[in-house]
């Protein structure tokens, strides 16, 4: 085992593939500090798309004999790792968006702590106003947040479905003893005849059939990876339920979208006969969301024997939290890793001493979301191996909690090599000389009524090169609701 592949072996030894595999992919020598942080970044980045790519490579290794290589370069990877930030679409203009919406953000509170709120989708910044009583300006969050205390109000939030969370050391959110489940785990969930392996396929995912019912980043980036591989991934979106386009038409890149609403009928019995078509499940509801609507793992299991059902959480199957909602950066609040990035900074700065807590500190990308996404379609493939190998159907489970604390397993760097040395994340450009060298053409799809402009979106390559299958990176829906809800022809 190399000290640089070691994370990657050990995650990929977890899920019983094949370990000779493990030396088919090469990674930077000197990953870290990719980017200006004090946490391996660099190695969270470039492992997690090593082994999406790896696991892409064996699954096509099982289909054909065709053995190959995986490539990937950490700054690559870290750019990658904030693709939502490095997108244009030709004939667009204006300002690039922003990530958050303008009341998100940290907050202090009356007991001398912080608490971070997420108000991106409209019905969670009205939730967070109803709690304060307050007018829907920074200026009167901040005056009404300080009558509470920062747990309070994170527990007030979650009993009205809100998202927000206190801020948090490492040693105080250890104190909750959730459960310390792997970041990517695979479940045999019940019995299916072995998949057959015929035909020649191109690419690893080839007649890959994918139902994607995520949202934000992680699972939507999971979705992205698996139609870069060749698979056919439909992401299905509600009408009724408030949208990101700013952050979708970036994480749709290869996918062909549509949207029924599974509280109607007659969608719920479209979305059926295609779910018993599907060949994976991908789905960011909360722990027993789907059960009540007739598509939990139980019965997935019966309606499609030999489907992989992969599921995304914020943190976790068990323990106290297991319910609530979560967004990657209040994740990064809640489990401690905005107080060890701002210590880190103090010590780089010479601030060592004064008032404690320090204001929160974020990484410098969504690394959660992007780690756990890439992890999903890992596990993902895993699973459809063994459905080559010995059959079944599987559960993959991914939760941002669980890849939080494998990414501060990896450790914590020097301060003054980490914000001394590491090299911050290049202008929102797509013509930025860095940023450049690693982004592809994109063209947007024909929709299924024949429409379509055919405009060019540049946008980030896959960092993963696999060397006798490359990714595809060529056509993007550029909206939701683009295609009929129906699966593209695939010979049986």
């Amino acid at each position: 085992m190399t000290a640089i592949r070691a994370p990657a072996e050990t995650l990929w030894r977890s899920l019983r593939l094949p370990v000779d595999a493990i030396s088919r992919l090469h990674l930077s020598e000197h990953p870290d500090p990719a980017v200006n942080s004090s946490f391996r970044l660099g190695t969270a980045a470039q492992t997690t798309i090593g082994l999406s790519g790896l696991a892409a490579a064996e699954f096509h290794k099982l289909r054909t004999g065709v053995e190959q290589t995986v490539s990937v370069e950490a700054r690559h990877a870290a750019l990658e790792f904030k693709s939502e930030a490095y997108y244009s679409i030709e004939g667009e203009t204006g300002d690039k968006f922003a990530l958050f919406d303008a009341l998100a953000g940290v907050y202090r509170t009356k007991d001398n702590s912080y608490v971070r709120i997420h108000t991106n989708f409209p019905h969670h910044k009205q939730g967070i106003l109803d709690i304060l009583g307050c007018e829907p300006t920074r200026e009167a969050i901040a005056s009404a947040m300080l009558s509470w205390n920062a747990v309070d109000f994170e527990t007030e939030a979650s009993k009205r479905k809100m998202v927000a969370t206190a801020l948090r050391s490492f040693s105080e959110w250890d104190a909750h003893a959730l459960a310390d489940t792997p970041p990517v785990e695979i479940i045999r969930v019940g019995d299916a005849p072995k998949r057959e392996v015929r035909g020649n396929p191109a690419r690893p995912l080839d007649g890959i059939r994918v139902l994607d019912l995520t949202r934000v980043l992680a699972g939507p980036v999971c979705g992205r990876t698996l139609a870069a591989h060749g698979a056919d991934v439909l992401l299905i979106s509600s009408p009724k339920l408030p949208a990101l386009p700013n952050l979708d038409v970036d994480t749709s890149r290869g996918k062909r979208t549509t949207q029924l609403d599974l509280n109607e009928l007659e969608d719920r019995e479209h979305f059926n006969s295609l779910f018993k078509e599907t060949d994976v499940f991908l789905q960011g509801y909360r722990p027993g969301g789907l059960a009540a609507k007739g598509f939990g793992v139980e019965e997935a299991t019966k309606l499609r024997p030999g489907i992989v059902y992969a599921s995304l959480c914020a943190y976790g199957w068990e323990g106290p939290w297991k319910d609530r909602r979560g967004f990657d950066s209040l994740v990064q609040t809640a489990t401690g890793f905005n107080v060890a990035e701002a210590e880190a900074y103090a010590a780089y700065i010479g601030e060592v001493g004064g008032a404690r807590p320090l204001p929160p500190k974020p990484l410098p990308m969504q690394a959660l979301d992007h780690a756990a996404g890439y992890m999903l379609a890992f596990g993902i493939q895993a699973a459809l191996c063994k459905t080559i190998i010995e059959g079944g159907s599987w559960e993959v489970r991914v939760s941002l909690a669980a890849v939080g604390r494998w990414i501060r397993s990896l450790g914590q760097l020097d301060p003054t090599v980490a914000f001394r040395d590491g090299p911050s994340l290049p202008p929102r450009d797509v013509n930025d000389p860095e940023v450049s060298r690693y982004v592809s053409k994109v063209v947007q799809a024909k929709e299924s009524d024949g429409c379509g402009t055919g405009k060019v979106m540049t946008a980030v390559s896959h960092a993963a090169k696999l060397s006798a299958t490359p990714v595809k990176e060529g056509e993007a829906p550029m909206r939701l609701n683009a295609h009929h809800p129906e699966w593209l022809y695939r010979e049986e």
